[in-house]
């Protein structure tokens, strides 16, 4: 260890800094997570020196609110989940698997803006610079006018972003960039936080998007969250079946926009194709006249789509039951089961229970589970549930049925889809679009009768 530098230990897994390594982190009570980093002895003295004067306070009625103003891409689903665009002088993480599409987003987006006038700067410490070229030859993408550099140095980086002043800077990744003011190698806690409050303050100094990519960890979560998320004003998490073509951008964070929203895209061989009618695309593949499928209408920050649940119950060949569910939380499950044997009466007890939410969304709206209770119902009874039927409302553990959020909006996108019921809670006494026939419930026993 240098001796102009002191040795800190941060987790991992909270970012928490502590004087001395310990086996469990007393912050988040995780194990094995410290890591020895090495820190400067002194703060750096220009952060003190800039006069005053440059950077004042100002009255809040006086401040021009064009300084937020968006930078717009071509893609609709990107902007959406943004809430618009990208802001100015804002920091965007995006993060996602390996090979889920992460690059390919920002590129075509980096290319459009581009064509639209904007200075675009795509850093990046993981390729080399004909590794983009030939990404953005097999997308057919016009990228004439922007700038590309393969550097991981966030110094030398940062000094060619004042030097070009573009609009829009991507740095792809977070993990694989570096400062040399620090021993650490670059992905450890110390690095990946320097890295990301650089490009932070750089995009509120120069006005500039910086959008910012971020890796995954075996648990999901971007790497180091705790440390960074506070720095950037918006994180956003891109998933997807690598195996598949359904690709899903979500907000976890926008101090811009609504949390929540969800931006659904198709990855073809030319790139990343916004899905505008993603009801369709769930459910258009549903076969009717089959027990164990049901049709919930979900909402996802401001936009409703219809999922298709299925369930499939069969007789247990094991001593202990197997209850798997594919995007749906396994916790979820277990409740549902147990209502549906205590106050129903099914005969669940020594079945194996498996339910699945189509086309890889993880579904967790409260609103689906009286849909997936009637798949359960139906594939235990094979009996199949009405095709033309919708079911919306919350199961509570005393069997009732309970009222949902944006109920209009819900029921407005079944009838879009030409869906002729809706089973839905008692409570809601609103008016009811056209075209839907509406069958309230107050016990979740009734909807299961009228389900089938």
């Amino acid at each position: 260890m240098s001796a102009k530098h002191k040795t800190i230990y941060v987790c991992q897994s909270c970012g928490a800094h502590h004087p001395r390594w310990m086996g469990k982190c007393p912050t988040c009570n995780e194990w094995n997570t410290l890591v020895e980093e090495a820190l400067p002895s002194g703060k750096s003295k220009a952060l003190h020196n800039s006069s005053i004067e440059k950077n004042t306070p100002e009255i809040l009625a006086d401040i021009n609110p064009e300084k937020a103003a968006r930078i717009v891409s071509s893609l609709v689903e990107l902007d959406r989940v943004l809430g618009g665009g990208f802001v100015i002088g804002s920091s965007v993480l995006i993060g996602g698997d390996p090979g889920v599409g992460k690059s390919t987003l920002l590129l075509q987006a980096a290319a459009s803006m581009a064509g639209g006038g904007n200075g675009v700067l795509y850093i990046t410490a993981e390729e080399a610079s004909a590794q983009i070229r030939l990404r953005s030859d097999r997308l057919d993408l016009d990228c004439k006018d922007f700038q590309v550099l393969a550097e991981a140095d966030v110094d030398l980086c940062l000094e060619w972003a004042r030097k070009m002043e573009p609009a829009f800077v991507i740095v792809d990744s977070v993990q694989t960039c570096r400062t040399s003011d620090f021993d650490s190698a670059p992905g450890t806690v110390t690095q990946v936080r320097e890295v990301a409050s650089r490009w932070s303050d750089y995009a509120r100094q120069s006005g500039a998007a910086v959008a910012l990519v971020g890796h995954v960890t075996k648990e999901g979560a971007i790497a180091g969250p705790r440390v960074i998320e506070h720095l950037v004003d918006a994180v956003m998490m891109f998933e997807g079946d690598n195996l598949g073509s359904v690709r899903m951008l979500r907000a976890l964070k926008n101090r811009y926009g609504a949390t929540g929203e969800l931006g659904v895209f198709e990855m073809t061989s030319q790139g990343l194709k916004g899905v505008s009618d993603p009801s369709r695309r769930f459910i258009g593949q549903r076969s009717n006249g089959v027990s164990g499928v049901a049709v919930a209408s979900t909402v996802r920050g401001s936009r409703p789509m219809l999922i298709e649940v299925q369930a499939l119950v069969t007789t247990s060949l094991y001593p202990a039951p197997q209850r798997n569910s594919t995007g749906i939380d396994p916790r979820r499950l277990a409740m549902w089961i147990a209502v549906l044997e205590k106050r129903v009466g099914l005969g669940l007890a020594g079945r194996d229970v498996f339910i699945n939410a189509t086309g890889g969304l993880k579904l967790d709206d409260s609103a689906a589970d009286l849909a997936a209770a009637a798949a359960i119902n139906s594939s235990l009874r094979d009996v199949p549930v009405n095709p033309e039927t919708v079911l919306i409302g919350e199961i509570g553990l005393t069997g009732e049925v309970r009222a949902v959020s944006a109920m209009d909006r819900r029921l407005s996108e079944a009838s879009h889809m030409a869906f002729k019921r809706a089973i839905i809670p008692d409570a809601y006494k609103d008016d009811i679009p056209k075209g839907i026939k509406v069958i309230r419930v107050k016990t979740l026993e009734d909807a299961l009768e009228a389900s089938i």
